[in-house]
Parts: structure tokens; sequence; C-alpha cells
């Protein structure tokens, strides 16, 4: 029997994932269709079998469940891996040479959001990829087949797999904080075989999210971990995001350390193993990482934001090493590329238990700017594209400028840099600026808010 058209909301299929409120733009029926447009995808392309894991929230267990049922009516074989972080079902997909992977998490969203990151074979789904399952539906032209079922632990596996890249040196001082999201046991587990000391803040697996927001690029998220540090008086504290695939630095002296400032540290060690790699980093990266990865003599490029775009590169360049602002962090040097805050966490500690001095000596070492924060402000998905090239186009001719439009336009000077991008998962523009000096940084925004106001753009003080 053939099953009938199904149209998702249109706001939930978004570039990298697909997102949405439980209850509002998002349920069970969602769910199991789109395991079905997915497991269609896959059946077409000759594959067979299919990873899933779910995150914590509470949604998660019916979700996994419809996505499990929707790919069994396209014909494919279920491998269902439980409870886990995201990356931890990256990981599965390798490990059990499966076809593809859904993974069930809202990640950084407030509690009553749900969704899908996926992957087709050992690639990124994304982009064109999640609105096909949009047309596969919208048309009915599913595959119709009853695939198996069966679940798989590799919770161990997967540990043993973080520790493999941990490199010995001197005991540390470690607390991590799991915002009780789903790294928890993972993290519990790590703590216990690793040597030194480790204090484990929030590893309770809880959808509610009690105890803090589980994103790490938030500041006021990760006061609880920067006041355990200076209790503890650890060689740094580690955070994460609701599913694992960010990470969150506080080195010992309580500073917070960015994503592109951890590239910096990592930069040092796959470098010297690497000589000349190239080493990528997003639009939203400061000039002090390009600058140091060409003085460790390393290839600095510096590619679109969003994680499945710089995996994407990755494989395309060969690169062993890349970051976002964001906390995604990707090694390929020994690891498999993808996304995993608690291997990067391994990383770090192995890299600052091995090195003659602390964590905070490497942040020391990069020069000081002064940035603004991210700045996002409203603009409508019919107007946000339109609004940069349009940007873009009024600073052709510009002297005394470098444009760099591979997302967005990043314009340089002699003040520093700024950017001006739309994002691909909200109805917003995206803005940042960097400088020597606080003067350099006021010459910038104001050059920023005019080239907008130019284009008819309405800016909130920043």
């Amino acid at each position: 029997m053939s099953t009938p058209a199904y149209t998702f909301d249109p706001t939930i299929l978004r570039e990298y994932d697909v997102r949405g409120v439980i209850g509002k733009t998002l349920a069970a029926a969602d769910a199991r269709a789109l395991g079905h447009a997915f497991g269609s995808i896959v059946a077409r392309e000759g594959g067979k079998r299919v990873c899933v894991g779910r995150d914590g929230r509470l949604s998660s267990p019916e979700m996994a469940a419809a996505v499990a049922a929707g790919l069994q009516a396209a014909g494919i074989d279920v491998i269902d891996v439980g409870g886990c972080p995201t990356p931890m079902l990256y990981y599965a997909v390798y490990n059990q040479d499966a076809d593809g992977g859904i993974m069930i998490t809202g990640s950084h969203n407030p509690p009553d959001y749900n969704g899908f990151k996926m992957m087709l074979g050992k690639r990124p789904f994304f982009g064109a990829d999640i609105q096909k399952l949009g047309v596969i539906a919208g048309e009915g032209d599913f595959v119709e087949g009853a695939g198996g079922y069966q679940t798989v632990d590799l919770f161990q596996d997967y540990v043993d797999r973080l520790m493999k890249d941990y490199l010995p040196g001197r005991p540390l001082k470690v607390v991590w904080d799991c915002g009780n999201g789903a790294t928890g046991p993972v993290t519990e587990a790590l703590a216990k075989i690793l040597p030194g000391k480790h204090q484990v803040l929030f590893p309770e697996v809880d959808g509610t999210f009690p105890n803090h927001h589980p994103d790490p690029t938030l500041p006021e998220t990760l006061e609880t971990l920067r006041k355990a540090v200076a209790d503890m008086g650890a060689d740094m504290g580690i955070g994460f995001d609701g599913d694992g695939d960010r990470i969150g630095v506080i080195d010992n002296k309580g500073r917070v350390l960015w994503g592109d400032q951890l590239v910096a540290v990592y930069a040092t060690e796959v470098l010297a193993e690497h000589p000349g790699a190239t080493v990528i980093a997003d639009v939203k990266a400061s000039r002090v990482l390009f600058d140091r990865i060409a003085a460790l003599g390393g290839t600095p490029l510096m590619w679109r934001t969003g994680h499945s775009l710089i995996k994407t590169k990755m494989a395309e360049t060969g690169a062993p090493l890349a970051g976002e602002m964001s906390g995604h962090l990707f090694f390929k040097d020994k690891y498999f590329g993808f996304d995993d805050a608690l291997y990067a966490a391994i990383r770090l500690m192995s890299l600052i238990a091995r090195a003659d001095k602390p964590l905070s000596d490497f942040r020391d070492e990069l020069p000081e700017t002064v940035s603004t924060p991210e700045i996002r402000f409203p603009c409508s998905e019919e107007r946000k594209f339109s609004a940069v090239e349009e940007v873009k186009a009024n600073l052709d001719g510009v002297s005394g400028i470098e444009v760099n439009a591979v997302d967005g336009v990043r314009v340089t000077s002699e003040d520093g840099w700024w950017l001006l991008r739309a994002s691909n998962t909200q109805d917003v523009l995206v803005a940042r600026a960097e400088a020597n000096d606080q003067a350099a940084l006021d010459r910038l925004k104001a050059l920023l808010r005019g080239a907008l106001e130019k284009v008819g753009v309405a800016v909130p003080e920043f």
C-alpha cells in the first residue's frame, strides 16, 4: 500500500538540519514522514542500514520511534544507538559502516524544540538535501518496504575511541559542565579513567535543563563553570552544548577561550605534525587566528559559516583541522573529521598535559584585540540576502579596503575588519567587527552602520 503525500511546516526544513517546536511545528507524524523520505533517498542510492540516536529531550524517545518506523517503511534496517550525544551517533555510522544516520536533537535550542541532524553515507546531509525531503514527502514519492530493527550498545566503544588519542603527561585538574545535556554519561565515564582530578557538573540527562541553558557560546552559561574552576584551582573548565557537538572552554585564569582561540591552540600541535597543512576557520573568526596559522607554517583558509559546510570543505581540501566561532571543532588528523566536543576536550587535555606551560599562556601568546560580540538583528527572509548583496555592490571600487565575499561580506582595512552575512537559519542579519583598539573599532562600526543605512536597513544600537 502506498503512503499518502505529507506536507511539513516550511519553517522546520533549515539549512543544516530539521528543527521545530514540539506541538506547534513538529510532531511525531513529521518524524515518521521524515524517516520515510530519508529512507527513500538511502534506498534509491543502494543503501540498507541507518543508525538512529537521540538526545535527552523529553520528546526525543517518541521522535526516535517515529523516525525508525518511517525508515523501516522504506525498507531500511534501523540500528538504534539509543540515548547519546550527536557525535556518538556520527561515530556509530562509521563503527557500523552504515549507509546513513539520523540524530534526534534540539541541539542548544530551548526545551520545547527538537529536530534532526543527518548523515548520508559518511557525508553531511544539508541544504538542497534537506529540501529534497520536503519534495519527496509532498509528492508522496516514497519507497515502500519493510526494514528490520536492532539495538546496538556502542557506549564503551565510543569512550574507548575518545581515549585512543589521549597522550598522557602531567595529571590535570579539570571541571566539566554537561548542562544536563546528552554528554553526561560519557563525560562521567571519561572522568573516571582520565588521570588527574575531575569534577563533573550537571551530568544527569534532563531535557528540562534545570540548571542553565546548554549553549557554551553564551558567556552567562559558563559562569557556574568559571566559579568551579576558580574554587578547584583547575587547569581548565570544559562546557558542552545540549547534544555535545560544540565546546566552551575556561582557562586556568577564568577566561573564556572562544572557538577561534581554541583552533589557534590546537594548530600548534597539528601543524607541527602536518607542516604546511590547510587549517579552516569560518568568516566570523579573528584575523589573529589566520595570522597565527600562517606564522605556524600552515595555510589558513577562511570559509563559510556552518558545520556541514566546514565538514564538506575539509573533505575537499584534506585539511586536518578546522573550527568555527560557535564552538564546532573538527579533527581529521587522527579522527573522522566531524564535530565532536568530547573529542576536542580530550585533545585539549592531552595537549596541555604534555606542554610546559598552562592553557592561559597559549591564550596570552595571541595578540589582544577589541571586538563586538556577534550582533544579530531582524531582517526578513525575503530581504536578508539581497541586503548583503547590495552592500557588497556598494563596496566595489572603494579604496583602502579588501572585500572577501565567501560568505556575505568581510571588509578588511587598516583599522581591522567587519563582517555582514545573512543567517542561514533565522530571519536575521549577522554582523561582527574587530580592531586593534577602541577608536578603530568605533570607526569600523560606523562604516558598517553606514553601509546598512545606505541600502535602507534599520540598524539597532550596537
